[in-house]
């Protein structure tokens, strides 16, 4: 761990529960001229989005994941150069088992995290966007404001595309048929009725065991997420859903997924049950909630709250026999 910074200092957000940990500062070099190279920079020769290889910054990315300065739910963002000048900056998105090529809720935190340290001026009243460079493209964050403090952020997303529908896929608790969509990374939906299964805290555990064994049944397709979700009565603003997404080798979403938001958008248009300019409640497991509308061209906006939780200068002592650290 000898070319991990001696002192890490770093931001922290949740959006709806879900953390995001902010670095600008001490990282070493990425080479790269947008942001996508940089990422590629991440993964290393023969790296994937769970599995890079080592070097400096993937040191620090396990330095910040892992307990017992992280958890294995962490999730964070090293801020880098953006693409062009159209930019306010760029983000490469990281959780414990790597670094992803989207994050809704970061994308939120990030936007709310750049006018409140004044890095994007903004009114006191009225909204702002941040423009920011992530692997998938430039998305924007429109950050919201009343009586000078930040209220709320809706991010623009990059166009979803649905990939395939009634996918055939065989778990342990039976086979299903699934849709894939992509926004921004690659989302699979799939009712969790389907296995007996409601999106509750009891839940939990069987629905991140089958979330897993979809992602690992569908490796042709790079799937990074799962989301299993929930039909909930309509509300007079549209239609209502509850979902856990599980990500990665097995990661819980605590918010209701901001890419993911994306995803449920485009496959309910293509569904007709939802038209240009409707909107979704969606709602996470542990009750928070983003509001998503579709509209044209696979165009979507998801909003929610995002606040900070605090700012740290992590050290990692050179005698720490634990480097690190550890997942459990």
């Amino acid at each position: 761990m000898s070319t991990t910074p001696h002192t890490v200092r770093t931001t922290d957000y949740h959006t709806a529960g879900e953390p995001f940990r902010i670095v600008d500062e001490d990282l070493p070099p990425i080479p790269g001229d947008t942001v996508a190279e940089r990422r590629a920079t991440a993964l290393g020769p023969g790296g994937s989005g769970t599995d890079p290889r080592p070097g400096p910054l993937d040191d620090l990315r396990r330095l910040l994941s892992r307990e017992p300065r992280g958890h294995a739910g962490m999730y964070g963002g090293f801020v880098v150069p953006p693409d062009d000048d159209g930019a306010h900056f760029g983000v490469l998105f990281w959780h414990k088992d790597g670094y992803s090529t989207a994050c809704g809720h970061g994308t939120m935190a990030l936007g709310a995290w750049a006018v409140d340290t004044g890095r994007v001026p903004a009114p006191d009243d009225g909204d702002v966007s941040v423009r920011i460079d992530v692997p998938s493209g430039r998305v924007t964050a429109a950050v919201h404001r009343a009586d000078g403090r930040t209220t709320g952020v809706t991010f623009r997303n990059v166009p979803t595309r649905i990939v395939a529908r009634d996918v055939k896929v065989t778990t342990t608790l039976g086979t299903v048929d699934v849709d894939l969509a992509h926004s921004g990374a690659l989302y699979v939906s799939v009712a969790a009725r389907e296995f007996g299964l409601d999106v509750s805290l009891p839940s939990l555990p069987e629905l991140v065991r089958v979330g897993r064994e979809i992602r690992a049944a569908l490796p042709a397709h790079d799937v990074y997420g799962v989301i299993l979700y929930e039909e909930l009565p309509d509300t007079p603003e549209g239609l209502r859903q509850r979902n856990v997404t599980v990500f990665a080798d097995g990661q819980i979403d605590r918010s209701p997924c901001g890419s993911g938001t994306s995803a449920r958008l485009a496959l309910l248009g293509d569904d007709g049950r939802l038209a240009v300019g409707d909107t979704l409640r969606h709602e996470s497991v542990v009750g928070t909630v983003f509001t998503g509308r579709l509209l044209a061209e696979g165009i979507t906006e998801v909003g929610g709250t995002t606040f900070r939780t605090g700012t740290h200068a992590f050290v990692l002592d050179p005698h720490d026999e634990l480097g690190a650290g550890f997942l459990l």
